[in-house]
């Protein structure tokens, strides 16, 4: 990182930007073929840093993420534009994340109650869930496993 004054490395702090932020955005690519979509998520760090994302059975996300498993994910919060005299000291202030890792189909039933239990304690959930047979029939549930990750703040 070239500010290095603004990275952030301390995994409290990157887990309360997480906490805070309502969407995620994953990067993937095929070939010369970038592609970015912003999810709902869920996170654990129990026992390894994961996400969690729903989605419908098909479409270009999961055709890209079958030939390439490898993902860029970022996401960003408290957001605060501050205004100068002159145009180039205006700026904003922020918290965010960037990372990547290796994003995969969860088939396993209990895997995927597990992800869509961790998606509805983000959004403030808590508690017991129940859950129709069918809605599994219609929701694909992906799991990201996190191999690097770093913040940055101003």
């Amino acid at each position: 990182m070239r500010r290095v004054e603004r990275e952030i490395s301390d995994t409290h702090e990157i887990e309360e930007i997480i906490q805070k932020a309502d969407v995620c955005r994953i990067a993937l690519a095929n070939e010369s073929i970038p592609y970015i979509v912003t999810m709902n998520f869920g996170y654990t760090n129990n026992p390894e840093q994961t996400f969690y994302f729903h989605c419908a059975n098909d479409g270009k996300k999961l055709d890209m993420i079958r030939r390439n498993k490898y993902v860029c994910f970022g996401m960003d919060t408290e957001h605060k534009i501050f205004m100068g005299k002159r145009s180039c000291d205006w700026g904003m202030n922020f918290s965010s994340i960037i990372g990547y890792g290796n994003i995969a189909v969860i088939s396993e039933k209990k895997e995927k109650i597990t992800g869509m239990n961790c998606i509805m304690e983000h959004y403030g959930g808590n508690g017991e869930y129940l859950y129709d047979d069918k809605i599994f029939e219609h929701t694909t549930i992906l799991r990201l496993d996190i191999l690097e990750m770093t913040g940055k703040k101003r």
